[in-house]
């Protein structure tokens, strides 16, 4: 009995070994930390296939790729103050259109100094000079003027080249007529602003023409406002607008339709509380119905006078048009008191000779002409420089 309890304590004492070393084992492995993953602490090195050997390694100090940089806040730009043009002044501007016009217009003056110095001046000549300057616009009385005068005097005074010349230039600025006052009236007295109305049918210009003016007296230092009162053309008070920021002048607008004169009104009033040197009111140009086109700019003009005298009103002529241009000019002359004529479009197709119809007609010099689409192509009417472009 005592072998047989030996043995079973032995078996016992072996199977608690076998359990405890078993257990050892497993609790061993369960304690083994696993090895960590091939990767380096200091630097990520690209596989060779990605990158060459020499390039330099990213330290894994750096943001990685696939993370976007921080964007910095944007700081909003400071509105800076509109840059003003600064007008062309006005002697050089006159030079310039000077060469244009005479450009343009020199051969009314050549065709007419060729038929002049002809050996022989019969009446097949003449009768050639006087369609010459009929087709120039200049008209039928003035024509047969001129014409009776330069036979008188090439007869008398003989008939050389350079006289000829000097005959001609002398007749067409009589006829011209330099003695004319065309300044523009643009001041007003007892401390009022100058007020200029400017009239027009529509396509003349009037519009540009308000613009160029107001650019001419800011150029000699005026202080202007515009008043935008042909509300019947929405384009009309934007294309005043775009003038007056460009120059830096205050253009007074209404809404769409609003009463012509109520704006006018405005504009003058605004003139009168700042002291404003000049006020510039442009109209609106319907001829469809002479009636009430008089109506209209005849009570523009009683509602501005409530405020300040209206001290030159301005008939923007579109020079290509011819006769047209003559119809529109008496018709604008029975509505309102023209003071003064702007000849636009004078180059290309127009003829010179409607600075002297024009004039007979209403008995106003022409006191501006344009000469192009440049915000500085107008300029101050002189019968002498007139007169030796058209001779070239």
């Amino acid at each position: 009995m005592e072998a047989v309890s030996a043995l079973i304590l032995i078996v016992a004492l072996v199977g608690l070994g076998l359990v405890a070393a078993v257990t050892g084992l497993i609790v061993g492995r369960r304690r083994t930390p696993k090895p960590l993953p091939n990767t380096h602490t200091d630097v990520i090195v690209r596989p060779p296939s990605e990158a060459p050997e020499d390039e330099a390694a990213v330290e894994l100090s750096s943001p990685p790729a696939t993370l976007e940089p921080e964007v910095e806040a944007e700081v909003a730009p400071v509105d800076e103050a509109p840059v003003l043009e600064r007008p062309e002044g006005t002697a050089s501007r006159l030079v310039r259109l000077r060469q244009r016009l005479a450009g343009s217009q020199g051969s009314l003056g050549r065709g007419l100094l060729a038929l002049l110095s002809r050996d022989r001046l019969d009446e097949d000549t003449w009768e050639s000079i006087e369609d010459t300057l009929l087709t120039a616009d200049i008209g039928v009385a003035p024509t047969q003027e001129l014409v009776d005068r330069l036979r008188t005097r090439m007869r008398v005074e003989g008939g050389t080249g350079a006289d000829a010349r000097t005959v001609l230039r002398e007749e067409l600025l009589t006829l011209v007529d330099p003695s004319m006052d065309r300044r523009l009236q643009v001041s007003g007295e007892d401390g009022r602003p100058g007020v200029v109305l400017v009239v027009g049918v529509n396509g003349a210009g009037k519009t540009t023409t308000v613009g160029k003016i107001s650019r001419i007296l800011v150029a000699e230092d005026r202080s202007v406002v515009l008043g935008a009162a042909d509300t019947f053309r929405a384009a009309a008070v934007e294309q005043l607008a775009t003038w007056g920021e460009r120059v830096g002048v205050e253009v007074v607008r209404g809404p769409e339709g609003t009463d012509p004169a109520s704006v006018a009104f405005e504009a003058v009033k605004e003139g009168v509380d700042r002291g404003i040197d000049t006020v510039i009111v442009d109209t609106a140009g319907r001829l469809q119905n002479k009636a009430g086109l008089m109506d209209e700019l005849g009570k523009v003009k009683r509602v501005i006078e409530k405020q300040a005298p209206v001290t030159e009103v301005l008939l923007v002529l579109d020079a290509t048009t011819g006769q047209n241009g003559m119809i529109q000019a008496r018709v604008f002359s029975e509505v309102v008191d023209v003071t003064g004529i702007v000849l636009t479009k004078l180059d290309g197709s127009a003829k010179g000779g409607i600075v002297v119809a024009v004039q007979r007609e209403l008995g106003v010099p022409v006191k501006l002409v344009g000469l192009g689409e440049g915000a500085d192509d107008l300029a101050p009417f002189d019968a002498g420089a007139f007169v030796d472009a058209l001779l070239g």
